[in-house]
C-alpha cells in the first residue's frame, strides 16, 4: 500500500509589519549584498581578463599578421614577430605610463618580454606548428600577469623574474634555431 501522506500549508497573508520588514530588507540586506557581490565580480572579472583571457588574446593578436606572410625565411619570420612584439610592447608601455601612471622603469621589461613572447609564437609559425609555441607564450604571459596582480612579494617578484628570464632565453634559443635559408611557404 502506498503511503498517502500529504502536507498542507495554510495560506498566509503578510501583515503590514511583515510587508515593511521585507521592504526594509530589500534596502538594508539585498541591495548591499548585490552591490558588494557585483564589486567582487568586477574585480574577479578584471583579474580573470588580465591573467587568463588577455594573454591568450594578445599572443594571437601579435602573430596574426604573420599568417599572411609567405616566401620569408624562418629567421625573417621570427624577426618580423619580434618587431610586432616590440611595437605592441612600446604601445602598452605608453598606455601604462601615460594613462595609468605606472613608473616608466617598471614597464621596460614588458616591452622586451612582449617581443620575446611574439618570437616564441613566430617560431612555431615558421616551423608550421604554431599551436604549442602559442600556448607556451600565452601561458608564460598569463603566469607573469597573474603574479603582477599577486602582491605577496618577494615570491611574486621571484616568479615574475623567472618567467621573464625563461621567456627571453626561449626567444633567443628559438631565434637561433631558425634558418636564414629555409623558406616558409
Amino acid at each position: 500500500m502506498e503511503n498517502d501522506r500529504q502536507c498542507s500549508i495554510s495560506l498566509h497573508k503578510p501583515s503590514l509589519k511583515e510587508l515593511a520588514f521585507f521592504f526594509i530588507s530589500g534596502i538594508l540586506i539585498s541591495f548591499p549584498f548585490a552591490l558588494v557581490s557585483e564589486q567582487i565580480s568586477a574585480i574577479l572579472s578584471i583579474a580573470l581578463t588580465l591573467a587568463v583571457l588577455g594573454p591568450f588574446i594578445e599572443e594571437l593578436a601579435k602573430v596574426f599578421p604573420l599568417f599572411y606572410r609567405h616566401g620569408e625565411t624562418e629567421r625573417s619570420l621570427v624577426t618580423l614577430g619580434i618587431l610586432i612584439g616590440l611595437g605592441f610592447g612600446i604601445t602598452e608601455f605608453l598606455e601604462y605610463v601615460f594613462l595609468a601612471g605606472a613608473p616608466p622603469i617598471a614597464r621596460v621589461p614588458g616591452v622586451i618580454v612582449h617581443a620575446s613572447w611574439a618570437a616564441i609564437t613566430a617560431y612555431g609559425v615558421a616551423k608550421k606548428n604554431p599551436l604549442p609555441y602559442y600556448l607556451i607564450a600565452a601561458i608564460l604571459h598569463s603566469t607573469n600577469n597573474f603574479f603582477v596582480l599577486e602582491t605577496s612579494a618577494p615570491f611574486g617578484v621571484f616568479v615574475e623574474l623567472t618567467v621573464l628570464i625563461i621567456s627571453y632565453l626561449l626567444a633567443w634559443r628559438f631565434y637561433h634555431q631558425t634558418s636564414n635559408n629555409k623558406m616558409v611557404v
